[in-house]
């Protein structure tokens, strides 16, 4: 598959502009600026940027606690997701979401969700308007290894399955579910398998690879589209912990520097340069404007207002 110059770039810099956005939201909450906590994609972005580069721009998704990466990847403006982590008023939520629940329907973000396999039927609801409307579109529901194991994720490929909906789940298979190995939490290595039991199509590929996951995503959103619904397994790595408060103390250092050879990011850059796309001078001019955007960003939440004491209630239904 012949992927244009411009959409390998878009891709990459959506990978940097992720991880510098993270390791930004990471000092910060570190230094007490940033309050609550949040879930770091560091190490996962080949999923997000992949996935989401193979998708129309009417396309949906539905993300997770550990959802930057596809809110960048999705096109929500950098300086909103700033400020909404920040907790001011020109966030994409008005400051009232944080880091868990950014959303930006314009730009066909359903919402991060803070419960674990809480997209699944929100995906399935989205799937079910987009087939009973007759939508040129696809939702993609984004989801993490641990939540496989939850009622919802079966309760929801079932019911999208009989209804063959155009719906496309994604796991990020880090490989844990908090502190917990997938070794210990399942009887299975290739969490893909699942789908048969819905008579669904699965498939598993190397998360760590965006040009194979934009690859597998665009066949893969055909076959939605004319098929119902699929499961894509990736298998990939989070090199922080869980949360900003997890330690790490169950992983060795060796695994951890291991999967940090596979970096997603080296791995498309080296790509770039190997294929005469770009220069390893292109490659760090890109570092550098991603590193000025984020700063742009941190400037714009910084200098925007918290929200007004009156507007509490607003856009709270029940």
């Amino acid at each position: 598959m012949k992927i244009a110059k411009k959409k390998l770039l878009k891709m990459y810099n959506n990978m940097l502009l992720t991880r510098k956005f993270e390791n930004q939201v990471a000092y910060f909450f570190s230094m007490g600026v940033m309050h609550g906590t949040t879930h770091l994609y560091v190490g996962e972005e080949a999923v997000a940027s992949g996935v989401c580069g193979a998708l129309a721009e009417e396309d949906q998704i539905t993300s997770t606690h550990r959802g930057h990466g596809h809110c960048i990847s999705k096109g929500i403006d950098l300086n909103r997701m700033m400020a909404e982590i920040f907790g001011k008023a020109a966030g994409c939520c008005k400051g009232k979401g944080g880091s868990m629940h950014i959303a930006d329907l314009s730009r066909g973000n359903l919402g991060a969700n803070g419960i674990v396999g809480g997209g699944h039927a929100i995906a399935v609801g989205a799937a079910l308007t987009t087939q009973m409307k007759k939508q040129d579109r696809i939702v993609v529901c984004f989801f993490g290894d641990g939540s496989t194991n939850e009622g919802s994720f079966h309760e929801s490929l079932n019911l999208a399955s009989v209804w063959k909906l155009p719906v496309l789940f994604v796991c990020e298979n880090n490989l844990y579910g908090m502190s917990t190995s997938t070794k210990r939490s399942m009887n299975i290595e290739d969490i893909s398998v699942r789908a048969a039991s819905y008579g669904m199509k699965g498939k598993r590929i190397d998360g760590n690879d965006a040009v194979l996951v934009y690859e597998e995503t665009k066949k893969a959103r055909d076959y939605v589209q004319k098929n119902g619904p699929m499961l894509l397994v990736c298998d990939t790595y989070r090199h922080l912990g869980h949360s900003k408060s997890d330690a790490g103390a169950y992983r060795s250092k060796e695994e951890v520097a291991q999967w940090k050879e596979k970096d997603p990011i080296k791995i498309l850059g080296q790509y770039l340069v190997d294929n005469n796309y770009v220069t390893q001078e292109d490659l760090t001019a890109m570092d550098k404007q991603a590193v000025s955007d984020i700063e742009e960003a941190v400037a714009f939440a910084k200098e925007s207002p918290y929200p007004e004491q009156d507007t509490i209630l607003e856009d709270v239904y029940a």
